[in-house]
């Protein structure tokens, strides 16, 4: 039996019995580009959690509709996805937050870079769980780069070098626009996380913007994140009709490379120059699975971290200093 089917059925039986153990959780907007996408699998973990209501502009078939207060009194409501737009997200955090509740909060967090600090100190002084929603942090291949760094297989760590972009349709420009930061605050954010989770917070950051159109949109933006012994090279172009397959990311030490590419397809290259982890001396591709839905692993950390079997790897620290790169990077933050 597949493992989801053996999870459904197991869950299935267990409310059958009365003995429902689910958490319960609920999302607050519907705004924000992976709105959708959570709802979708937070309603997927049937064996986990309980999805008890949306708020927002638009709602979903067979999802109680309700306002934030509502939503936010629900008896015993664990968590809540915080998907509303950029401009909302950390206030609506801070809410869930001083109602209690952990919280599951999607990329980059807010626009201001005080008022995020301040979220996500106040979480942690509250013994509150505060998921930023960096996707690729659950990917796999990204799960491996992590272990391989930690564990030291390309030895002391000398550069990375990624990429995130594709082609924006006109309402994507539009929306870039809007945004100080364009593509790079937005978009690139995902793998700024990454290298931080690599690297921890640079000791400085250049940003560069070469705007591909005519519109003024930041479109086309490069950031060097400079460390003691290391650099950074963080690009994203939103004019790059083969944006999607060319999205990598890619890390070089003094005894070896592994480079993901495309980003979340699980290919990885992998370079070294003596056996680890069971993988041998030299050059090898191999491939890893990568679930469907990719941010159903999110939620079934979060339920984990919330029933307290574990802690979030990525603290406060981590996450303001990501929030003040991404600023510094896309050129906002001097």
């Amino acid at each position: 039996m597949k493992r989801r089917s053996f999870l459904l059925a197991c869950g299935t039986a267990a409310f059958a019995a009365g003995n429902d153990t689910r958490l319960r959780i609920g999302q607050i907007g519907t705004e924000h580009a992976h709105a959708s996408g959570k709802m979708a699998a937070m309603r997927s973990l049937t064996d986990v959690w309980e999805v008890v209501g949306c708020t927002g502009p638009k709602g979903y078939e067979g999802v109680k509709s309700m306002s934030v207060e509502e939503l936010l009194a629900t008896p015993d409501l664990k968590a809540v996805a915080v998907e509303t737009t950029i401009e909302a997200s950390c206030e609506m955090a801070r809410r869930c937050i001083e109602a209690g509740k952990h919280v599951h909060l999607d990329k980059p967090g807010a626009l201001n870079h005080a008022e995020f600090q301040q979220m996500r100190l106040d979480a942690e002084k509250r013994g509150l769980t505060v998921q930023m929603g960096y996707m690729l942090r659950y990917n796999p291949a990204f799960e491996l780069l992590f272990q391989a760094v930690r564990e030291g297989w390309l030895g002391g760590i000398t550069e990375i070098d990624a990429a995130m972009g594709k082609l924006a349709d006109p309402g994507t420009r539009r929306k870039l626009g809007e945004l100080d930061g364009g593509g790079m605050f937005e978009l690139a954010c995902h793998i700024i996380d990454a290298a931080l989770t690599i690297l921890g917070k640079p000791v400085s950051v250049s940003a560069f913007s070469t705007p591909a159109g005519a519109d003024g949109v930041k479109d086309n933006q490069m950031a060097v994140l400079q460390y003691a012994k290391a650099t950074a090279v963080i690009r994203c172009n939103h004019a790059d009709p083969f944006g999607g397959p060319r999205r990598r990311f890619n890390v070089t030490g003094t005894e070896g490379t592994f480079e993901i590419l495309p980003l979340e397809s699980g290919k990885v290259n992998l370079s070294l120059t003596k056996a680890r982890g069971g993988h041998r001396k030299g050059s090898q591709s191999f491939q890893l699975d990568v679930p469907k839905d990719r941010y159903a692993a999110e939620f079934v950390d979060l339920a984990k971290i919330v029933r307290g079997e574990k802690k979030l790897a990525w603290d406060a620290a981590h996450d303001i200093a990501v929030h003040e790169t991404v600023l510094r990077a896309a050129g906002v933050w001097k």
